[in-house]
C-alpha cells in the first residue's frame, strides 16, 4: 500500500464554544485530531486541517442543526461532502467511554461504515427563512392560547358584574370587547384591578394576532416564490405547506425516493400483521410535526374532497377502520406532497395562447418574428411541451398589446 492509495475521512464533535476534530483514513487508521473554536476563523482552520492528510472522502459532522450548524455550511461551500451523524455509537461508548476527541473518531468511523449518517439539511435558502418565522409563529401561537386560557381562568372567579358582560360571547369576540374597555377607578378594588388585568390581556392577545397575522403574509410570500405548486393541493395552506417545506429542506434531492419522505414524516406503514389477520401500523418516529401537518391535510380532505369521502366510504365497506384508513390516506399525500417538493414550481399555463393567437388572425410565424423566435419554439409554448417562462410571458404581453380584430 502506498501513500498515493490513502484518503482520509474527518469526524467532527460539535459543542457551543469548540468542535473536535478527528482524522481517519480510508482503512479506519487513527491518525490525528484537534481541538478548534467553533468561531470564523475556527471554521478556516478545520477546513485547512482536514486537508493537511490527504484526499478528503467525506466529513462526519454531529448536530449539523445546532451547533454545527455554520460549520457544516463552511464545509459545504468549500466543496467537501458533508454526512450527517445522526448518533453516537452506544455500543463503544459503554466499551470506551466518552470524551470529545472519542466522539469524533466515532463520526468519522460512522461514515467510513455508512452507519447512522444521513446527508444534511443546508440551510441556506428559503426553506431556511420558512424555518426561523416559524419559530416566531409558533412562540406567539402558543402564547395567544395560553392568554385566552388565562383570560377564561379570571372570568371564572370574577365578579358577577364582569362575567355577565362577557357570557355568552366567544373567546375571540370576547378578547376584543375587553380590549376595548375602558376601566377607570381605585386599582386596590379587586372589581377594577380585574377589569385593567382583562384589558391588558385583551391587548396582548391582539399584538399575538397581529404577529401572527404578519408572519402568516410573510409565510405566504416565501412560499409563493419558492415553491407555488405546493399551495394548489388540496387541504394545504400557508402553515401546513411552510412546516413540509421546513421537513424536506432547502435541498429536497437529498431524499432520492417517496419512501424516504414518507419515513421522514412518520406516515410509512409498518407491518403488525399475526396469523391470518395483515395489517399495518402508523409509524411511531419520524418528524412529529410533519406528521401532524399531513394528518390536517387529510382531516380537510375527509370533510371537503369528494374522491377522498369515496375512498373513505370504499374501504369501511371492506372492513378497515377510521384510523387504518387514515394510515392510507397519509401514505398517499405523502407520495403527492414528495413529487411536488421535488419539483415545487407549477406547470406554466400556456393553453390561452393559441386560442388568443388564432382570435387575432396570426399565424405562429408572424409571431416568431415579432418575438424574434422559432416557429417550432411558439408552437412548443402553445401545445406546453416547453417550459420557457420569459418567453411565454413576452408572448402573452406581446398579444395583448395587439388591437382586438372586429369578426
Amino acid at each position: 500500500m502506498t501513500t498515493d492509495d490513502i484518503s482520509v475521512i474527518a469526524g467532527i464533535d460539535t459543542h457551543a464554544d469548540t468542535h473536535h476534530v478527528a482524522i481517519i483514513t480510508n482503512y479506519g487508521k487513527h491518525l490525528a485530531d484537534m481541538k478548534f473554536l467553533a468561531v470564523g476563523s475556527g471554521y478556516r482552520e478545520i477546513a485547512e486541517y482536514i486537508t493537511r492528510y490527504g484526499p478528503v472522502i467525506a466529513v462526519g459532522v454531529e448536530g449539523t442543526g445546532s451547533y454545527g450548524a455554520e460549520l457544516t455550511r463552511v464545509l459545504i461551500h468549500e466543496g467537501f461532502e458533508v454526512k450527517e451523524v445522526n448518533r453516537p455509537n452506544r455500543q463503544a461508548r459503554r466499551i470506551h467511554g466518552k470524551s470529545d476527541p472519542l466522539d469524533a473518531y466515532q463520526a468519522a468511523e460512522s461514515v467510513l461504515a455508512q452507519r447512522g449518517t444521513s446527508t444534511p439539511k443546508t440551510r441556506d435558502g428559503n426553506v431556511e427563512a420558512l424555518r426561523v418565522l416559524r419559530t416566531a409563529r409558533t412562540s406567539a401561537m402558543k402564547a395567544r392560547t395560553a392568554v385566552l386560557t388565562q383570560i377564561s381562568a379570571i372570568l371564572t372567579s370574577a365578579p358577577e358584574s364582569i362575567r355577565a358582560k362577557y357570557r355568552g360571547k366567544t373567546s375571540e369576540s370576547r378578547a376584543k370587547s375587553m380590549a376595548t374597555s375602558r376601566p377607570t377607578g381605585d386599582i386596590t378594588d379587586p372589581l377594577v384591578a380585574t377589569a385593567v388585568t382583562l384589558k391588558r390581556m385583551a391587548a396582548r392577545h391582539a399584538y399575538l394576532t397581529t404577529e401572527i397575522d404578519n408572519c402568516d403574509a410573510e409565510l405566504a410570500r416565501i412560499i409563493a416564490e419558492h415553491a407555488p405548486a405546493l399551495t394548489l393541493i388540496k387541504g394545504v395552506g400557508t402553515a401546513v405547506a411552510s412546516q413540509l417545506l421546513v421537513t424536506i429542506g432547502d435541498n429536497p434531492e437529498r431524499l432520492t425516493t417517496e419512501a424516504q419522505f414518507a419515513a421522514l414524516a412518520g406516515v410509512a406503514p409498518i407491518p403488525a400483521s399475526s396469523g391470518k389477520t395483515t395489517r399495518h401500523r402508523l409509524s411511531r418516529g419520524g418528524d412529529r410535526a410533519a406528521n401532524s401537518a399531513i394528518h390536517r391535510i387529510v382531516l380537510v380532505r375527509m370533510a371537503k374532497d369528494q374522491r377522498t369521502q369515496d375512498y373513505v366510504v370504499k374501504r369501511t365497506s371492506e372492513g378497515k377502520g377510521k384510523k387504518e384508513i387514515m394510515r392510507c390516506l397519509k401514505r398517499y399525500v405523502a407520495r403527492e406532497i414528495y413529487r411536488v417538493l421535488q419539483n415545487p414550481r407549477p406547470g406554466l399555463l400556456t393553453n390561452d395562447l393559441r386560442p388568443r393567437r388564432l382570435a387575432l388572425h396570426l399565424t405562429q410565424t408572424a409571431v416568431a418574428l415579432e418575438l424574434s423566435a422559432w416557429p417550432k419554439a411558439i408552437s412548443r409554448i402553445e401545445r406546453g411541451a416547453t417550459q420557457d417562462r420569459v418567453l411565454s410571458e413576452r408572448y402573452r404581453a406581446w398579444l395583448s398589446e395587439q388591437p382586438k380584430v372586429s369578426a
